[in-house]
C-alpha cells in the first residue's frame, strides 16, 4: 500500500506542477480506497504541504509575494472559524462530501462560476483554507483570479502553489487537535511526502512540453469516476 500512496503521491504532484491544478483532487479522489475517513484530509494535507511547496521553491523568483498577506489574513480566519465547527461533523461522510465537490466543482457551470468569481483575496483566503478543512481539495480558487491577474503561467502556479501550501498547513493543527491517528502510521506519510517532492521537480522540467488540453480531459473523466464511486460507497 505504501508503495502505491507513493506512487500515486508523484504521479499527482508531477500533473499539478504540469497544469497548475487538479493533482491534490486527484489524489483525495484516490485516498478513501486507502485510508480510514478520519485520516484522509489530514493525510492528504501533508503530502500536497510537500507537493505545492516543494512546487513553490523550484520556482520561487517567479512567486508574486505583494499578494501574499491578504490571503495569509483571509486564511488564518478561515481555519479559526471552519476549523471551529469540524468539531460537529462526522468523519465517516467525508468522502461524500468530496465527492459531491469534485462533482458540482468539474461539471456544474453555476456552481464553478460562483465559486471562482471572487476577486477578494481575502475572502479567497477564507474559502479556500476553510473549505479545505472539510473537503480537503478546495480547488482552483486563487488559480482562477490568478490567471486572471497575472501573464506569466509560471508566476501563477508558482504563486498558487505558495497559497495552496498555507491551505494546507492550516489543516495539520486543526487535525492534530481533533485526532491523535494521524501519526500512527508515518512511514506511509513520508513515503508519499517523497513521492509528491520527486512529482513536482519532474513536473516542473516536463511544464513547457506538456499537451495541457489533453491532461485536463484525462483527469476531468478520472475525478468523475472516482468521485462518483466514493459517492456510491458511502450511500450503499
Amino acid at each position: 500500500m505504501e508503495i502505491i500512496l507513493g506512487i500515486l503521491a508523484l504521479v499527482t504532484s508531477m500533473i499539478a506542477a504540469v497544469v497548475g491544478f487538479g493533482g491534490g483532487m486527484l489524489l483525495i479522489a484516490f485516498l478513501p480506497s486507502f485510508l480510514a475517513p478520519s485520516l484522509i484530509i489530514p493525510t492528504h494535507g501533508l503530502v500536497q504541504l510537500a507537493s505545492n511547496s516543494s512546487r513553490m521553491l523550484f520556482s520561487i523568483n517567479k512567486v508574486r509575494w505583494e499578494l501574499l498577506p491578504r490571503f495569509l489574513i483571509g486564511s488564518v480566519l478561515g481555519s479559526l472559524v471552519i476549523g471551529y465547527g469540524l468539531s460537529h461533523i462526522s468523519m465517516d461522510y467525508v468522502p461524500l462530501g468530496i465527492g459531491l465537490y469534485i462533482l458540482l466543482n468539474l461539471w456544474n457551470p453555476r456552481f464553478s462560476k460562483a465559486v471562482s468569481r471572487y476577486e477578494n483575496y481575502y475572502l479567497i483566503g477564507f474559502l479556500q483554507t476553510g473549505l479545505g478543512l472539510v473537503i480537503g481539495a478546495p480547488g482552483p480558487l486563487a488559480l482562477t483570479v490568478l490567471t486572471k491577474q497575472l501573464k506569466c503561467k509560471d508566476e501563477i502556479i508558482a504563486t498558487s502553489s505558495l497559497f495552496m501550501s498555507i491551505s494546507h498547513l492550516a489543516k495539520i493543527p486543526v487535525y492534530l487537535v481533533l485526532s491523535s491517528e494521524l501519526l500512527t502510521d508515518v512511514s506511509v506519510i513520508v513515503i508519499m511526502v517523497i513521492g509528491a517532492v520527486v512529482g513536482s521537480y519532474i513536473g516542473t522540467k516536463l511544464r513547457f512540453k506538456a499537451n495541457n488540453a489533453a491532461l485536463v480531459k484525462i483527469i476531468k473523466i478520472l475525478l468523475t469516476l472516482l468521485a462518483l464511486r466514493m459517492i456510491v460507497e458511502v450511500l450503499f
